[in-house]
């Protein structure tokens, strides 16, 4: 897969801005975390169970938040 995050120069736009525009689509698009996932081969069941531990964290967390606005 080949990704490519592109912006363009505005007028009278500093590269600052310009660069921190650039690191918000890299970022949306979720470029250098696909990159860390493909850096070393994971085997599948490896890819599984760390699936299945964020499931775990994400429904946990979601249940302190409802507990928490009671």
């Amino acid at each position: 897969m080949d990704y490519v995050a592109e912006v363009t120069l505005d007028e009278r736009e500093s590269f600052e801005s310009l660069l921190r525009r650039f690191n918000r689509k890299v970022q949306q698009d979720g470029i250098l975390a696909e990159f860390r996932r493909r850096a070393h081969f994971e085997k599948p069941s490896v890819r599984r169970k760390k699936k299945e531990a964020a499931k775990r964290r994400k429904s946990t967390r979601s249940s302190v938040e409802r507990r928490s606005r009671s």
